[in-house]
């Protein structure tokens, strides 16, 4: 008996082991071959679209994958002209109409400042005279060291940021390599991907091999659903805001609906981090009926997402809301903001791998 759960145990230890091995080895490979795994996702998700020019159009498939590369960067480039544009011709309205929006919020705060602050500290000047000169040479003394341990802290954050100002402009090299590297490798990898799946095919087991087609085809559905359940969420949220800002009507309500989109895909943050900000600025500069507009406006953006994200994500990865409900939230709760999204993809993993019975296979592979 003891022997039984002795190999048990080895056979336990060995799959984690060989687990660990792989994650450590991933990383480590990760970190020099990214270029080349960017490269084989942007191969896989254009796939399908490489394959229908290829049949329907009768193209050489060399041909097919360049036209979906042209046309998949065009359009990104086009939007990315787009937006440009918008920021450059907003940047033109704020510098007109910020200067007036400045002096507004100056008459403000000096208004608050002559109404609140000055007569609070009088009342706080009147307290400290009244106390003992020990007790004012304590306070003293406390707010100096508050004005040196600041003023250190400012000190170490300008160095920082002055020390890794070089990291920075460096990156931008390596950045234009790294993305010229990966256009090619998703050009040769997308041409040549049959055959490079079938060299693939060779060296992995046959048992593997049908566990192996099983995960793959439920990862592949996941992943391409999990995509457009995202775009789906920011692409609502960007219509909501621009119909909002239309009817509000704030300029360039374009270029502001596609940015808060965007946003619209940081945890936490999300529309809040332009919406919160905004709100506050024109409840101070008195301007009612907008702070009022926007403040309903990002109450509608915020609801709509809380009730459609888990059903829009959990009809397009094929799992249940409930299950999709829980992912996110372990998954904020373990990793924050990553968690949002790394939750739901660990979710369709492990649903992958039972529907592939990888668990079964090493349970029974532990029982002997």
């Amino acid at each position: 008996m003891n022997t039984i759960l002795l190999q048990r145990f080895l056979r336990l230890l060995s799959i984690v082991l060989g687990f660990v091995a792989a994650l450590v080895s991933f990383y480590f490979l990760s970190s020099l071959l990214y270029p080349f795994i960017i490269a084989w996702f942007i191969a896989f998700l254009m796939n399908p679209l490489v394959n229908f020019l290829q049949v329907k159009g009768k193209m050489p498939r060399a041909l097919s994958v360049l036209i979906v590369l042209i046309f998949i960067f065009g359009i990104i480039a086009s939007l990315l002209t787009l937006l440009v544009y918008e920021l450059f011709s907003g940047a033109e309205y704020l510098a007109k109409t910020i200067p007036g929006h400045i002096e507004t919020f100056i008459t403000y705060i000096e208004q608050w400042i002559t109404g609140t602050v000055i007569p609070f500290f009088n009342q706080i000047t009147n307290m400290f005279n009244n106390l003992q000169e020990g007790q004012q040479d304590t306070i003293i003394n406390n707010l100096q060291q508050i004005g040196t341990d600041f003023a250190a802290y400012i000190a170490t954050l300008l160095q920082t940021i002055v020390t890794k100002l070089p990291a920075i402009f460096s990156w931008f090299p390596n950045a234009a390599t790294a993305t010229l590297f990966t256009i090619l490798a998703a050009f040769f990898i997308s041409k040549d991907w049959y055959r490079l799946k079938t060299l693939v095919g060779h060296f992995i087991p046959q048992k593997a091999k049908e566990s192996g087609i099983s995960i793959y085809y439920d990862l592949r559905k996941a992943l391409f659903g999990f995509i457009r359940a995202q775009l789906t969420l920011i692409s609502i949220t960007a219509v909501i805001v621009l119909i909002g800002l239309l009817i509000l009507r704030v300029n360039y309500a374009i270029a502001l609906a596609f940015i808060i989109g965007f946003i619209d895909l940081l945890p936490y943050l999300g529309t809040g981090f332009v919406f919160v900000p905004w709100i506050i600025y024109e409840f101070i500069t008195s301007n009612y009926s907008l702070a009022i507009g926007l403040t309903v406006l990002y109450v509608i953006v915020l609801v709509q997402r809380q009730l459609m994200e888990p059903k829009i994500v959990s009809t397009n990865i094929g799992v249940s809301p409930l299950a999709t409900l829980i992912s996110i939230f372990v998954g904020l709760k373990l990793l924050g903001f990553a968690g949002l999204i790394i939750g739901p993809i660990t979710l369709v993993i492990i649903s992958a791998l039972y529907k592939g019975k990888v668990f079964h296979n090493i349970w029974y592979f532990i029982k002997g």
